[in-house]
């Protein structure tokens, strides 16, 4: 279903996308902040009262409260000093009220959002479509900066993904919802049989079971037929970044090294590139 507006030149559409992409980068990194803390005190909470311990008085904390502020002085961030992008740059990446550095991770979630929207709607065009796939790409980068920051994949994100993308498939290609459920049933059995194998031969763990549940989740958007790609696709880059970080000492040989980012990186690839990509690896794979 094509909106009217996909008519428009991409000259005015793809600036668009762009910026929508970045506003919604901007919620992104509320998102990527917050939620792993506010996943830690409802544990906490659960955990004292399962001990019959008082609870402990925190002041609200969700995706909306408190207002967006300095993390070192407190200090509100104005709200022509938070536009995405625009406002790191104004403040030359300083707080306006202390002059305390603020990461680079705010404008760089804020880029690659508005460049993941553009690459979908430049690809496959302004549509029902496209907008769902802009979704799935911004949940998955949410999902990899979490992983690599506190090795956590909140269910709160991997299973709305999987529904969503057993949804995408109802709505838009009926014929691939069979696909879908076998790629969520594969794609889960998976890595959960790479986590037994590796178990029982070393005595470790060497995943999580988040990642089990974001390859379902990939499975359900992209198919069955898609999970060798995926699990290529993420096996190898993973293996190469971590001899990379290994290499030049950022990452002890002894320290895991979360999995979930580079099962986004492949779902991105997929969801963008995936069917001409499909098309090479089974060529190669039938020699074709």
């Amino acid at each position: 279903m094509e909106f009217p507006l996909s008519d428009l030149p991409p000259l005015f559409i793809w600036p668009l996308a762009f910026v929508l992409g970045a506003v919604l980068g901007s919620f992104l990194n509320v998102v990527i902040v917050r939620l792993p803390v506010m996943l830690m005190r409802r544990w906490r909470a659960e955990a004292l009262e399962a001990l019959e311990q008082p609870a402990e008085a925190n002041p609200q904390y969700n995706l909306a409260t408190p207002r967006s502020h300095c993390p070192s002085c407190g200090h509100f961030i104005a709200w022509h000093d938070n536009l995405p992008l625009v406002g790191w740059l104004k403040r030359r990446a300083r707080c306006a009220a202390c002059g305390t550095s603020i990461s680079v991770q705010y404008p760089l979630i804020e880029l690659a959002s508005a460049i993941l929207a553009l690459a979908v709607i430049a690809l496959h065009g302004l549509s029902w479509q496209s907008l769902w796939l802009v979704s799935a790409c911004l949940t998955l980068l949410a999902l990899a900066v979490i992983d690599w920051r506190t090795q956590l994949l909140p269910d709160t994100l991997t299973l709305p993904l999987l529904w969503a993308g057993l949804l995408y498939q109802w709505l838009f290609a009926p014929l691939m919802l069979e696909n879908a459920v076998l790629g969520a049933i594969a794609g889960y059995l998976s890595l959960w049989s790479v986590y037994w194998l590796f178990k029982l031969t070393t005595g470790k763990e060497g995943m999580g079971y988040g990642d089990f549940k974001l390859m379902a989740a990939l499975g359900a958007w992209l198919g069955w037929q898609s999970l060798p790609l995926l699990l290529l696709l993420s096996a190898g880059v993973g293996a190469i970044a971590g001899m990379t970080l290994i290499a030049t000492r950022r990452q002890d040989r002894n320290q895991a090294i979360p999995f979930g980012p580079f099962i986004a990186l492949a779902g991105w690839i997929a969801m963008l590139v995936g069917e001409p990509l499909l098309v090479i690896y089974r060529n190669l794979l039938l020699g074709g």
